[in-house]
């Protein structure tokens, strides 16, 4: 081990441009940025210092990490980018950005195209329209998906996959094409370092390993920061022994919100959560069930809520209209029967089989059987282990639905994250109309890099691209290349940038290691280390942010209901919070990864209590209400929320974005009913 934990080694590296994440988002840009690094070594001779620093290990990092047993976003030949774009404002409740929504549309079939020729199976259906899964679609010899082969859908947008070892494949692509001595692996990037001479650009990033004693400092013109979304903010529903079990992946801390923050870049939509509707205790995903098996949802009567409620979605015009009312609306048609006392919720699987094989050959139900199993094999292994436990054969007997704690994530059916720059070519504006925009902030929706924050050579995708949802693995993967691209012309264009810390080493490295020295200061001073009235651990300290955020902000506690005094007591308390974790520890490295962690979640905790606070009204019904402002606001609030985070006062400052449609909406719905 290098060094002693009380004193650590400071290595310091100087790169053009530094990839913080392993995700399907980097894993893009890493296959990328190779290619047009390699044009300009050609056509300037310059060789671009490229890296990627992941926490974890680019094999299994991200939210794809255990599998998937579909891509949920590929267009085809049967709709084009401005349906998906449509289809992507209505889940959001009409406010997304139609100019990074419809790029990711343009280009996405491009990088499923690629996982299938790197090896990924993919299901096929044959001239006879019988259904193949991926090995079997191999072995048939059906053509590949961009020769003209036939997807499986298991809805509009979704095609199933044999995708168990997606992740891998898709890794060892990046790491073929950015080489091993490009990668670095086990170290937490915690810190982004402006740059001293102008306050607005990015100048490096900083963070330890997990393994030794070493705090990393990079210096980079141009910086891809794609850590993920945020979990684990609010109390879970899995509890004692379960505790910590979340639907979307645990390590996910927020760090891409909150380092971008504290860096200056405008944020967006950090309101927006995510609440999804999964089986219970397992959390795992329905939506093979909804749109594979056809399987339907029932209260504890046996009645479909989605019928017999439907008459509440005329509450919400247009966006209840639509042919698949949004993911939030759907929330609140359950929402209802759990409040009113006739849960739990039932998926009726028995039914969905039983009716599939009244189709189906005695072998396609067999198949069909394997994969109700394989569904969560391939993604969600936990959710085996609840049905073996529990005894459960989804042929035999019903499973519970619950809704999760939220979530905050930018790819899922999610929009928070940060305000980038989008194509120049789809007439996103160019201008502001609403009044309160912070003067040193771009005014229109492209300021020349795509994907580039509002801070100069910091770039975002996948989760961090805010307000542009739905785009899962394919289309965060996609959003990376289209960022590697810019990044290298940005550092084309930037040759002679010299960049200047506006921190010192020793003040980087102080920061850093804080939790730690606090932790060797103050050790002995009871026999008990996990009780000292001069230090709390990051674990206790994470259960109080949760309990905070779940009974003031939404959270499952409340049936996601809050008001204006909820959240100014919210306020109050995460201030307290943030004192508090000034007096973190880290008894060793892991505690140190956790310390850091929850510094990325209070802060993204507090930029959604900020936003939720600012927007009057409840633009997300079944995600959250203001019980206070309980209704859509079209004539007030049809905007973008955005804010900006002063890293010396500490201070947010949210503002209105005016919200514009670039693509004619209108068919997505049918005439609102009377009401």
């Amino acid at each position: 081990m290098a060094g002693t934990f009380d004193k650590p080694e400071v290595v310091q590296e100087e790169l053009d441009i530094l990839l913080v994440g392993g995700g399907m988002a980097c894993c893009g840009t890493a296959y990328e940025i190779m290619r047009w690094a390699e044009a300009v070594k050609a056509e300037t001779g310059k060789d671009l210092k490229i890296k990627l620093v992941d926490k974890a290990a680019l094999d299994r990092s991200g939210a794809v990490a255990m599998g998937l047993s579909a891509i949920n976003t590929y267009i085809g030949d049967k709709q084009d980018p401005a349906d998906y774009a449509r289809m992507v404002s209505n889940d959001l409740m009409g406010i997304t950005r139609d100019d990074l929504a419809y790029d990711v549309g343009r280009n996405v079939d491009d990088s499923v195209h690629l996982f299938e020729e790197w090896g990924l199976p993919i299901w096929k259906t044959d001239a006879a329209g019988v259904r193949h899964d991926g090995a079997d679609a191999i072995k048939e010899g059906l053509p590949a998906l961009k020769d003209g082969g036939q997807p499986v859908r298991s809805g509009k947008w979704q095609i199933m996959i044999n995708g168990e070892s997606y992740k891998w494949i898709v890794a060892e692509a990046a790491k073929k094409a950015l080489g091993l001595d490009r990668i670095q692996e086990r170290v937490f990037v915690v810190h982004l370092i402006n740059d001293k001479n102008d306050p607005t650009r990015i100048a490096g990033a900083a963070g330890f390993s997990v393994r030794e004693n070493k705090i990393y400092i990079y210096k980079a013109k141009a910086i891809m920061l794609a850590a993920g979304g945020c979990v684990n903010i609010f109390r879970p529903r899995s509890v004692g022994e379960g505790t910590g079990r979340a639907w979307y992946p645990v390590w996910n801390a927020g760090s891409t919100y909150a380092m971008a923050a504290e860096a200056g870049a405008e944020m967006t939509m950090m309101e927006n959560r995510f609440v999804p509707a999964r089986f219970k205790d397992g959390y795992g995903p329905v939506g093979a069930w909804f749109l594979l098996f056809k399987a339907k949802a029932a209260n504890a009567y046996g009645e479909d809520y989605m019928a017999k409620n439907k008459d509440m979605l005329n509450d919400y015009p247009p966006y209840g209209q639509a042919a698949v009312p949004a993911s939030c609306l759907r929330n609140h048609l359950m929402l209802k029967e759990m409040k009113e006392g006739r849960g739990p919720i039932w998926m009726d699987t028995v039914t969905a089989l039983a009716k599939l094989r009244e189709t189906l050959s005695p072998k396609e139900v067999k198949h069909l059987e394997a994969e109700a199993w394989e569904d969560f094999l391939d993604m969600c292994i936990g959710q085996c282990g609840v049905w073996v436990g529990e005894n459960i054969e989804p042929e035999k007997k019903m499973s519970e639905l619950m809704p999760t704690e939220p979530y905050l994530l930018g790819s899922h059916s999610g929009c928070c994250g940060i305000w980038v720059s989008g194509p120049t070519d789809v007439g996103a504006p160019t201008d502001e109309t609403e009044a309160g925009v912070p003067a040193h902030l771009p005014k229109g929706w492209n300021w020349g890099y795509r994907s580039m924050t509002t801070v100069k050579g910091l770039f975002t995708a996948g989760d961090g691209v805010g307000a542009s949802g739905h785009k899962f693995s394919s289309g965060s993967h996609t959003e990376g290349r289209l960022a590697a691209k810019a990044m290298v012309k940005y550092c084309l264009d930037n040759p002679d940038l010299k960049l200047e810390f506006d921190e010192t080493t020793e003040q980087i490295a102080d920061a850093i290691w804080k939790p730690a020295r606090t932790f060797l200061e103050f050790k002995d001073y009871t026999t008990a280390i996990d009780v000292n009235p001069n230090y709390i651990t990051p674990k206790m300290l994470q259960f109080r942010l949760q309990k905070i955020m779940d009974e003031y902000v939404a959270g499952c506690a409340t049936y996601y209901n809050t008001n204006d005094k909820m959240l100014a007591v919210a306020e109050e308390k995460l201030e307290m919070l943030k004192e508090d974790a000034q007096k973190m520890r880290a008894k060793d490295l892991h505690e140190l990864l956790r310390a850091w962690e929850n510094y990325h979640r209070i802060l993204t905790a507090e930029a959604h209590m900020k936003h939720i606070q600012f927007r009057e009204e409840s633009r997300y019904p079944g995600f959250y209400y203001r019980t206070d402002k309980n209704f859509v606001d079209e004539k007030n609030w049809h905007c973008f929320v955005n804010s900006i985070y002063d890293k010396k006062s500490k201070k947010w400052t949210c503002f209105k974005r005016a919200h514009v449609d670039l693509i004619d909406k209108s068919k997505l719905f049918k005439a609102a009913a009377p009401h």
